[in-house]
């Protein structure tokens, strides 16, 4: 006979053979439980988180509805954009600071027309403290002869000796006020710096190249105008060694520099500040103008009284 070889098991052939193992069992309801237990708490998490974000991204968008509402409500208020660079919102400001010095100038012009009215309707009669007073105090424009300096940045194209840096090519605030304090020495009746008058409690400020006055800001050429003897003026500033200082700059890197003396005379419009001090008193007893001395009792709020002499 011939010899009978084991049959070969080959692959696929499993449901020949017989079952292998045992059947796996049914899941017990414990365990169904478990992983159904398991499933809600993985929807209630995506659900959550899902809610979440809605709410995240409703929040923003109502954030910057408020923000662009606004934005809108400031923006209608005005006839035209708010430049977005900083010398167009500098530009701006200066206009709506002369608009309200406008403002103010006609306010006090209107306030003291109604003073007038008022003190003539009472029968009183408004006595001025003296011609030298109002001239002192800026309240009257004054004319006559004088001069004007003027005062400018070094040009572009001009001289640059060895060692020369950029503060030395324009005007600074010693410089003009060199300049004034010369021009006071001298005798100076009545000054303007620019189109304002300048009085004893003028305070100005160089801030890079511009030079702010009372709230307005200028410039260059900066340019004085005193009334006075010329010839007085002239001199006070020709003795003076700041102002010597200056000049010799002039010369060596082209800062402007010159003065004038009208046939025609020059004028100086009246002082149209506040004249309140906030940071300042006058010691008692001083002579603060010919004639005008400070008081005793209110010394100590810049308070003057008038002393009983003549002229």
């Amino acid at each position: 006979m011939p010899e009978q070889h084991p049959e070969r098991r080959v692959h696929g052939a499993h449901a020949a053979d017989g079952p292998t193992g045992p059947e796996p069992a049914e899941p017990s309801a414990r365990l169904r439980a478990a992983r159904e237990h398991a499933q809600h708490r993985l929807e209630r998490h995506r659900r959550g988180r899902a809610l979440r974000g809605t709410l995240s991204i409703g929040l923003v968008m109502a954030l910057a509805g408020a923000l662009f509402t606004a934005n809108a409500r400031l923006a209608s208020g005005t006839d035209e954009r708010q430049p977005q660079d900083l010398a167009g919102l500098q530009s701006n400001e200066d206009a709506r600071r002369e608009r309200l010095a406008d403002q103010v100038a006609d306010l006090r012009a209107e306030v003291d027309a109604l003073t007038r009215a008022q003190t003539d309707t009472v029968g009183l009669e408004w006595q001025s403290a003296g011609e030298a007073f109002d001239i002192a105090s800026g309240k009257v424009a004054v004319s006559g002869t004088g001069i004007t300096v003027s005062l400018d940045d070094a040009p572009a194209d001009g001289p640059r000796p060895a060692g020369t840096g950029p503060d030395d090519l324009v005007v600074h605030q010693q410089d003009l006020q060199a300049v004034i304090n010369a021009l006071w020495a001298g005798g100076a009746e009545a000054m303007a710096l620019m189109d304002q008058r300048v009085i004893s409690t003028s305070a100005f400020q160089c801030i890079g190249n511009v030079l702010s006055l009372q709230g307005r800001r200028y410039s260059p050429p900066y340019v004085v105008t005193v009334v006075g003897d010329p010839a007085e003026l002239l001199a006070a500033l020709d003795a003076d060694p700041a102002v010597r200082a200056y000049r010799s700059w002039v010369d060596a890197v082209g800062l402007g520099w010159q003065v004038t003396r009208p046939d025609q005379g020059v004028q100086v419009p009246a002082y149209d500040g506040s004249v309140d001090m906030r940071y300042a008193s006058v010691p008692p007893g001083t002579e603060v103008l010919p004639g005008l001395v400070a008081d005793d009792s209110t010394a100590t709020s810049a308070g003057v009284r008038r002393e009983d002499t003549e002229g």
